[in-house]
């Protein structure tokens, strides 16, 4: 399986009007809000910032998002697979995948028609 780089950063955070405040500062724009605190920021023609508030007891995750396009084809023997492809809510389909470290990467591909 080949990504196509970095689709986005999915940050949490447990202030959505601080960190969006800050993102502002940086530069970034608002390209929507929902109305559950979460919201997407862009900034030329990078990768986009998806912020969703977090709960006071949930630790604030900072994630990366790789853009595949193949669902069908799986990553190698060295990825370790926390989830398998599921459709999401918001329209794609998302694959949770752990680096060496454990950390946790997503790989999203179009939504199913």
């Amino acid at each position: 399986m080949t990504s196509q780089g970095i689709e986005a950063v999915f940050l949490e955070t447990r202030n959505w009007g601080a960190t969006g405040r800050f993102l502002r500062e940086l530069g970034f724009t608002v390209d929507f809000e929902t109305d559950h605190n979460s919201g997407q920021f862009s900034n030329g023609a990078g990768p986009y910032v998806f912020v969703v508030e977090v709960p006071p007891d949930h630790e604030p995750r900072t994630r990366l998002v790789l853009k595949v396009q193949d669902t069908a084809r799986r990553p190698g023997d060295g990825v370790d697979i926390v989830s398998e492809f599921e459709q999401t809510h918001y329209g794609t389909q998302e694959m949770t995948v752990n680096d060496p470290d454990g950390r946790p990467w997503i790989l999203q591909a179009p939504g199913k028609e």
